[in-house]
């Protein structure tokens, strides 16, 4: 056998148990993404054929059509590298950040837990607490919030969007929703969706009717936007069974006051829902964290800018903001 047989030969067994390896971490971390999941798929069975294929001897290949799929199988291994590497960046982009300048607050009575006159975090040990320095709460879309704006405090990501799309449209966004003062309707509303809004210096989380909640917002020139209700006046609306632990969000209504919850670590749904509900939240909005939408970042008393999340992915088209104008 040829030296370049055999490197060939070495090429595609590597090929072949590194996409095995990278749609095993997708499975099991459910980065769920439809299209995502047949490409990651498909990968392996391309090079499982082509090893195969190669094992039994390509010379064997006496029709050219057949000669033409085993070169095709073989090139797609070229994908296999960048396949995996986006896998694993958005493996670790799961892991929430270690964020020293909070303060310890695992023995601190719940109604202590409040803002201050710059952005403050609480750890309990098992949740951030963030309370961001704002003047005002909006719904951005399209274009995503630059770090350089020193006038935004917090920053992540928002409402379902309803299809993968690089393209952006208001209809995609799930829920209705209001941005300085616009409606915009969604075809996509769901019964368990609750709003949160922001109009004339006031925050409002809405579960009765969320739609209305929303107009009222727009027509008062404010914001809103529309998610999965959690917690209403602190009795749990929310309950599904996560079949792994996942770092999880909350926007939420602590001691009066907005706030923005996320777990210290990987947790199961339970665990989080009994941290909230120990902190006596009054009301929350689930903040979905899947890879990519978990996006977010903070600005500290220090006005230096602490990414949470850092992988932003092209298809994510809408954040909450908290910003101070002065």
């Amino acid at each position: 056998m040829k030296l370049r047989e055999r490197l060939s030969g070495i090429w595609l067994m590597a090929m072949t148990l590194l996409s095995l390896c990278g749609f095993t971490v997708f499975f099991v971390a459910q980065m769920w993404l439809n299209i995502l999941f047949a490409v990651y798929l498909t990968l392996p069975i391309l090079q499982i054929a082509a090893l195969i294929i190669y094992m039994w001897g390509p010379d064997k290949l006496k029709i050219r059509p057949l000669k033409m799929l085993y070169r095709i199988l073989c090139a797609s291994s070229v994908f296999v590298i960048p396949s995996f590497v986006f896998i694993f960046m958005g493996l670790i982009s799961q892991y929430h950040v270690n964020i020293p300048e909070s303060i310890h607050a695992e023995s601190m009575p719940v109604e202590e837990l409040l803002p201050q006159d710059h952005t403050v975090i609480y750890n309990t040990g098992t949740v951030y607490v963030f309370f961001p320095e704002y003047t005002e709460i909006e719904l951005v879309c399209e274009n995503r919030p630059s770090k350089s704006d020193d006038s935004i405090t917090w920053c992540s990501g928002a409402a379902f969007q309803h299809t993968v799309s690089l393209d952006f449209t208001q209809e995609n966004v799930e829920g209705d929703h209001a941005v300085r003062g616009k409606l915009y309707e969604s075809p996509y509303n769901k019964e368990n969706f609750a709003a949160f809004v922001f109009a004339e210096d006031q925050f409002g989380f809405e579960f009765e009717n969320p739609t209305e909640a929303i107009k009222k917002a727009a027509n008062a020139g404010g914001s809103g936007f529309m998610q999965f209700g959690l917690i209403r006046d602190g009795e749990p609306v929310m309950n599904f069974d996560r079949p792994r632990a996942r770092c999880y969000r909350a926007l939420a209504e602590l001691n009066g006051n907005v706030c923005i919850i996320d777990s210290v670590n990987m947790l199961h749904f339970d665990e989080f829902m009994e941290e909230l509900l120990r902190l006596h939240v009054t009301n929350a909005l689930y903040m979905d964290m899947g890879a990519g939408w978990n996006y977010s970042w903070y600005r500290g008393a220090d006005e230096k800018v602490v990414t949470l999340f850092g992988l932003p992915v092209p298809w994510s088209h809408n954040w909450v903001v908290f910003n101070v104008s002065y």
